[in-house]
């Protein structure tokens, strides 16, 4: 797993969003700074802690012209459900066959209770108006993703 780093152009996509529409990164290319941020499954409690975290700081995010994208594994239909159950305000998107979280550097083995196996790493990433990753965010907690992001954004504004 070769995790992307700061400076280095973000890997454009298109994937689905939970509505089944299609979302491209460079879409928002020197409009918006973008928080691509992945997660391993929907309506997990750790990912559901981390989403609505972002779901309350929505108005600072936008405040800091920034646009929340969400990336996991799960289908389109599991996003669907996510957003309604708590009432999501930005985007989740689906990567089934997990492309994205490879060029991005986050789909890896992991281990869990003896187990081993491949998946997703809790890992987001800045993606600046210029289409490059200007920060990459590897250390934090669900419960404060949102204000690790925050500080970072109005410390470097």
């Amino acid at each position: 797993m070769q995790t992307l780093t700061a400076g280095t152009p973000a890997p454009d996509f298109t994937l689905q969003d939970q509505n089944g529409s299609d979302v491209t990164l460079s879409q928002f290319k020197g409009d918006k700074n973008v928080l691509v941020y992945f997660y391993p499954k929907a309506m997990t409690p750790g990912c559901t802690t981390q989403a609505c975290s972002l779901r309350d700081s929505k108005a600072e995010l936008d405040a800091l012209d920034t646009v929340v994208l969400g990336i996991s594994p799960d289908a389109v239909k599991r996003l669907t459900k996510f957003t309604e159950r708590d009432e999501l305000n930005f985007t989740l998107l689906s990567d089934e066959d997990h492309a994205v979280a490879d060029a991005f550097g986050v789909w890896g083995l992991k281990k869990f209770m003896g187990k081993e196996y491949d998946g997703i790493h809790r890992i987001s990433f800045l993606v600046n108006k210029e289409g490059n990753i200007g920060h990459v965010f590897d250390k934090f907690k669900t419960k404060d993703h949102h204000d690790v992001v925050i500080s970072y954004l109005k410390e470097n504004a």
